[in-house]
C-alpha cells in the first residue's frame, strides 16, 4: 500500500477510520451513498451483489482501489444483510455542515452494528429476543451476562463450568458473545464452532450513567462480567441507553432445567427436520396478539417453574380465562391493537423514534383502560397484581395526541409533523407560508391575463427557487423587459421579478424556521416520553404476561387441556389419556390414540418395550411436554393429571452425531446419559431411549441393565426407558421399584398394525422385519432375512455358525429353500447364536454399592449338549407361550417347524 503521504486527503482519514474497527465492514458516507473501499469493497460485493467499481488512490492516480457503495437511504437493508451472515457494520457519518468545513469534512463512527446489537429485527423478528452475551471467568466458575438492546432486557448469572456457559448460549441462542482475556482460546474456539461471533473487550472503562443498572449486585464476579458487556455496548452503540433496565440476577436452578439437548430433542421452540418453528411446542401454544407477549411465552417455556405457588398462582389466572369465553374475548379483541411497547420504548431512548412509532405508542396507550375494564370483571381478584401495573400513561398519550398529526410522515426533519394549533409560532410561519402561495397563486393568474399566455405559470425547485415559466412559442407575447430572465430550458424559458424574490425569500425563510421549529418541538416530545420509559416498560411487561396467560387459555380450551394437580408431598405421576399436543394437533384429534401414564410413590422406572414406529418415543415425550406444560402454568393435554414438582428434566432420545466435536453418536448417547446419571436427583424425570443400541449387541444389552440397576438404586428418579433388548424385562422380577409396559402391536394376514396402545407386562417381540416390510424393502430381502432370524432363534442351530451364503442367496434369490446356509457372519452373530437367546438371563442381581464386583447381566450358560430332534421340539412346545400368541402367530411358528423337518 502507498505511503499515506501520497494518499489523497480522503483517503488519508478512511484509513485512520478504518484502522478503529479492522474486523467490521465501514460504510463511509460520502454525499448520498456509503461507500467500501479496498477489502471490504471486493467482500461485501460479493456479499451484497454490488457492482464493484474503482477510484484513485493517490493524487497521481498512479493505482486503482476497488471501491462499491449503496444509497444512505436504502443502507438499513444492507447493513441487516451483513450483520445477518455473521459481520460487524461500522456506520461512519458526516459529523460537520459540508458548507462550514475547512478542508475534509469531519466524519465519525456513529455506530457499531453487530449480531448481537442489532436491534431493528424486521417483521420476522418481533416476538424474538436478539441477545448479547458475556462471560468473564473466575476460579469458582463463569460469570455470565445477557442483554437485548432492542427491549433493554438485562440478566446476569454465576455458573459452574464451560457446559452450563454452553447450554446457556444455546438456550438463549445468541449470535455473539463478549470474552474477555480470562477465557482460554479453547474454550473462544468452541464457542465459534457452535457459531457464535465472539467479539473481544479486555478494557473497562467506568460508565457512570449506567451504575444504577448495577444496583441490585452484589456478587464481584457478577459485577464484572456486567461491566464488560456494558462497556462494549457503550463502545459500539454510541448513543443513549436509557431504556436498559437494572440487571436482574437469576440462576439455573430457579427453574426447570433442561440442557440444550433436551430442548432440541423435545423440539420446544425449533423443529429438528426443518430448523422452523412449525411443528414444536411453543407453534402449538403461540396464540399471544402482541409482539412482546409471543417473546416472553418463549422466556417462559425455556425457563418453566419450580416453586408450586408461583405455578398455581399462573394456573389460578388461566382457570379464570378459560372459564370466563367472553371476557377472555373481548381482552384478545383489545390486545390485538396494542404495538410493541418494550421496543418503541428502546427506539425513544436510541433517538431513532419517528412520528408513526409515536403515532403506535398512543394507540397502544389509549387500549390499556379497555385492558383494565375487561380484567375487573374477574370479581375473585385474580388478575390484581397485573392490574397494578396497567398504568396507561395518560400524560403521555395526551402529548402524543396534541402534538403528532395522525397521519405523520417518516421522516422527523422535513416537517409535517406537528399538528396546527399546537404551537403559536409554528402557526406564524404556516400562515406566512400559505399566505405567500396564495399570493403566487393570484400572481400567477394576473400574470396570465396581463400577457395573454393561458399555459404561463409559477414553479419551484430547490436549486433556481421561484419561476415563472413561459414555453419558446409563447416568449413572442411578452412585452419587453417584463421579466428578468432566470434560466433557459429546451422548450421553455424561466423569469423573476423583484416581488417574486422578495415573496421568495418570505416563504423560504418561513418554511425553513418552520422545518427547524418542528424538529425542535418534535425533540422536546420525545425527550417527555424519554422520562417515561421505565413507567413503559412496567406497562409492557403486564400486557406481556397477560398476553401469554391468554394464549394458555385459548390453546387449553381449543385442544381440551386440563389443569394439572401439583403434588406437595410424594412423587405419584397420574395421567389419565395423555397427549403429545403437537403429534395430535398435526395427525387431528381422531387419529391420535391417548395413553396413560401411571407411576406411584413406589415406582421410579418403566421399562418400555415394543416395535418401532409403535409410538415409544411418542410416549416418551408426552410426558416431558406435560411436565413443562404444567410447571409453565398452563394446563395439560390429558383427561386428568396429578404430578410432582420436577426439577430437572434429561432426556437421550433420538440418533445424531456431534460432528464438529468429532463424536460418533454412540460417544453423544453416553455422554448424555452420564450427564443424567451425575446430575440427576430423586425430583428429576429422565427419559431414555434405546440406550445402549449404538454398540455390539451383548456391550448395548450390558450397559443398558446397568444403568437401570444405577437410577433404580442410586438416583431414584422417574425414569421411562424404552428398549428392544427383551432380555431386560426380566429386571422387574429383582427391581421393584421397576415395572414393565409395552406398547400392543398384531399381525393380522401377516401384517403388522399398530395399536399405539400402551399396554402392562413386556413385549413378546420387536417386529424389526414387519417395519422393515412397511419401509418398503424389496420382498426376496425380508424372506431372507426372515430365514435368518429363524435360524439364529432355533435352539439346535445354536452350536452351529452360520457361513457364508452361496451367491445365488448372497442376491437374496430363495426359491432353493432346501439349500444348505452358507451366509458368512461376524464373530458377534455367531456369539447370538450360540447363547440361548432368553434362558441365559437370569434375574438381576440389585446394584449393590459397597461391593466392587464385576456387574453380571448373562448367568452362566450350562455346557453344550447334543439334544435330539424330539427333545429339541418337545422343549419349545412347553415354553411357548399359546396365551399371548394369535392364531396366526401359532400357525407361523408350526410352519417354522415343518420347514426345520424338511430341511432334516
Amino acid at each position: 500500500m502507498p505511503s499515506k503521504a501520497k494518499q489523497t486527503p480522503m483517503m488519508v482519514q478512511y484509513q485512520e477510520i478504518k484502522d478503529q474497527y479492522p474486523d467490521a465492514f465501514l460504510f463511509y458516507r460520502i454525499g448520498d451513498f456509503y461507500e467500501l473501499f479496498n477489502d471490504d469493497a471486493i467482500k461485501g460485493s460479493q456479499l451484497l451483489e454490488l457492482t464493484l467499481t474503482s477510484r484513485s488512490h493517490s493524487a497521481s492516480a498512479e493505482n486503482q482501489i476497488p471501491m462499491c457503495g449503496v444509497p444512505h437511504r436504502a443502507a438499513q437493508n444492507y447493513v441487516d444483510i451483513l450483520v445477518d451472515k455473521g459481520y460487524k457494520v461500522a456506520i461512519c457519518e458526516q459529523v460537520e455542515d459540508p458548507k462550514l468545513a475547512e478542508g475534509m469534512v469531519k466524519r465519525e463512527v456513529i455506530q457499531l452494528v453487530t449480531p448481537g446489537t442489532q436491534t431493528d429485527t424486521g417483521i420476522g423478528g418481533a416476538k424474538r429476543n436478539n441477545y448479547l452475551t458475556a462471560l468473564t471467568k473466575i476460579t469458582t466458575g463463569y460469570g455470565f451476562a445477557y442483554a437485548d438492546l432492542s427491549t433493554g432486557e438485562l440478566k446476569v448469572a454465576s455458573l459452574k463450568n464451560f457446559e452450563a456457559v454452553i447450554n446457556e448460549v444455546m438456550s438463549l441462542q445468541t449470535k455473539e458473545i463478549v470474552v474477555d482475556k480470562s477465557v482460554t482460546d479453547d474454550e473462544r474456539q468452541h464457542l465459534s464452532q457452535i457459531g457464535i461471533l465472539v467479539s473481544h473487550q479486555d478494557d473497562v472503562t467506568a460508565q457512570s450513567e449506567l451504575s444504577y443498572l448495577t444496583q441490585d449486585v452484589s456478587d464481584a464476579a457478577q459485577n464484572a462480567v456486567l461491566k464488560h458487556l456494558l462497556t462494549y455496548v457503550v463502545t459500539t452503540q454510541k448513543r443513549s441507553l436509557a431504556h436498559l433496565q437494572r440487571a436482574v440476577v437469576y440462576q439455573p436452578s430457579y427453574f426447570l432445567k433442561m440442557d440444550h439437548y433436551s430442548q432440541r430433542n423435545l423440539e420446544l421452540t425449533q423443529n429438528i427436520r426443518t430448523g422452523k418453528k412449525s411443528g414444536t411446542l411453543l407453534w402449538l401454544l403461540d396464540e399471544t396478539r402482541t409482539a412482546m407477549g409471543g417473546r416472553l411465552l418463549k422466556q417462559w417455556l425455556d425457563r418453566p417453574l419450580v416453586t408450586r405457588d408461583e405455578i398455581m398462582a399462573r394456573q389460578r389466572k388461566v382457570g379464570a380465562l378459560v372459564k370466563q369465553y367472553f371476557e377472555r374475548h373481548n381482552l384478545q379483541e383489545e390486545l390485538t391493537k396494542v404495538y410493541d411497547l418494550e421496543r418503541l420504548a428502546g427506539r425513544v431512548a436510541f433517538g431513532s423514534v419517528n412520528g408513526r412509532d409515536l403515532i403506535q405508542l398512543k394507540t397502544s396507550l389509549n387500549q390499556i383502560p379497555k385492558v383494565q375494564h375487561v380484567l375487573g370483571e374477574f370479581e375473585d381478584g385474580t388478575f390484581d397484581d397485573i392490574l397494578d401495573n396497567l398504568d396507561p400513561n395518560d400524560d403521555v398519550a395526551d402529548a402524543i395526541e396534541q402534538a403528532i398529526v395522525e397521519d405523520p410522515p417518516i421522516s422527523v426533519t422535513e416537517g409535517g409533523i406537528i399538528k396546527d394549533g399546537y404551537n403559536d409560532q409554528l402557526d406564524q410561519y404556516r400562515e406566512a407560508m400559505h399566505n405567500g402561495k396564495q399570493w403566487l397563486a393570484e400572481m400567477e393568474a394576473s400574470e396570465r391575463k396581463a400577457t395573454g399566455i393561458n399555459n404561463l405559470k409559477i414553479g419551484y425547485n430547490r436549486v433556481f427557487g421561484y419561476y415563472i415559466e413561459v414555453t419558446k412559442v409563447n416568449l413572442s407575447k411578452l412585452p419587453e423587459g417584463r421579466y428578468e430572465r432566470k434560466q433557459t430550458l429546451t422548450n421553455a424559458e424561466r423569469f423573476t421579478t423583484p416581488e417574486l424574490k422578495e415573496k421568495e425569500r418570505l416563504i423560504l425563510e418561513a418554511e425553513e424556521k418552520s422545518t427547524d421549529l418542528e424538529y425542535q418541538l418534535f425533540v422536546k416530545l420525545r425527550e417527555m416520553v424519554k422520562k417515561n420509559i421505565q413507567r413503559i416498560q412496567t406497562l409492557a411487561h403486564a400486557v406481556a404476561e397477560l398476553d401469554v396467560l391468554q394464549s394458555f387459555a385459548d390453546v387449553s380450551e381449543k385442544y381440551r387441556f386440563v389443569a394439572p394437580t401439583l403434588t406437595k408431598d410424594g412423587h405419584q405421576l397420574r395421567v389419565i389419556e395423555g397427549r403429545h399436543p403437537v403429534v395430535e394437533k398435526v395427525l387431528g384429534r381422531q387419529k391420535y390414540v391417548p395413553n396413560d401414564i401411571l407411576m406411584d410413590d413406589k415406582t421410579t422406572i418403566l421399562l418400555i418395550t415394543g416395535p418401532n414406529m409403535s409410538g415409544k418415543s411418542t410416549y416418551m415425550r408426552q410426558l416431558a411436554l406435560t411436565v413443562i406444560l404444567a410447571q409453565m402454568g398452563c394446563f395439560v393435554p390429558a383427561k386428568s393429571a396429578t404430578m410432582p414438582i420436577f426439577d430437572q428434566i434429561f432426556t437421550r432420545i433420538g440418533a445424531a452425531d456431534d460432528l464438529i466435536s468429532g463424536e460418533s453418536t454412540f460417544m453423544v448417547e453416553m455422554k448424555e446419559a452420564n450427564e443424567a446419571l451425575e446430575n440427576a436427583s430423586a425430583n428429576s424425570l429422565i427419559l431414555f431411549d434405546e440406550i445402549g443400541r449404538g454398540t455390539a449387541t451383548y456391550d448395548g444389552m450390558a450397559l443398558a441393565q446397568a444403568i437401570i440397576e444405577f437410577v433404580h438404586n442410586r438416583v431414584h428418579a422417574k425414569t421411562l426407558f424404552s428398549t428392544h433388548y427383551h432380555e431386560l424385562t426380566v429386571l422387574e422380577d429383582s427391581l421393584s421399584e421397576l415395572k414393565n409396559v409395552h406398547v400392543g402391536a398384531v399381525e393380522k394376514n401377516g401384517e403388522l398394525v399398530f395399536l399405539h396402545q400402551m399396554q402392562d407386562g413386556p413385549a413378546d417381540k420387536s417386529y424389526g422385519i414387519h417395519v422393515a416390510k412397511l419401509a418398503g424393502l424389496p420382498d426376496s430381502l425380508l424372506t431372507r432375512a426372515d430365514q435368518i432370524l429363524t435360524r439364529l432363534e432355533t435352539k439346535d442351530e445354536q452350536d452351529k455358525p452360520i457361513v457364508a451364503a452361496t451367491s445365488s442367496e448372497t442376491q437374496f434369490d430363495t426359491s432353493d429353500t432346501d439349500s444348505p446356509d452358507t451366509m458368512a457372519v461376524s464373530s458377534e452373530q455367531t456369539s447370538v447364536s450360540e447363547t440361548p437367546k432368553t434362558d441365559s438371563v437370569q434375574a438381576p442381581a440389585a446394584f449393590d454399592d459397597g461391593e466392587d464386583t464385576q456387574l453380571s447381566l448373562f448367568g452362566t450358560p450350562e455346557p453344550t449338549k447334543k439334544h435330539t430332534e424330539a427333545d429339541q421340539l418337545l422343549k419349545q412346545l412347553k415354553e411357548l407361550n399359546l396365551m399371548a400368541l394369535t392364531p396366526m402367530e401359532v400357525m407361523n411358528q408350526v410352519y417354522k417347524w415343518q420347514q426345520h423337518a424338511k430341511r432334516k
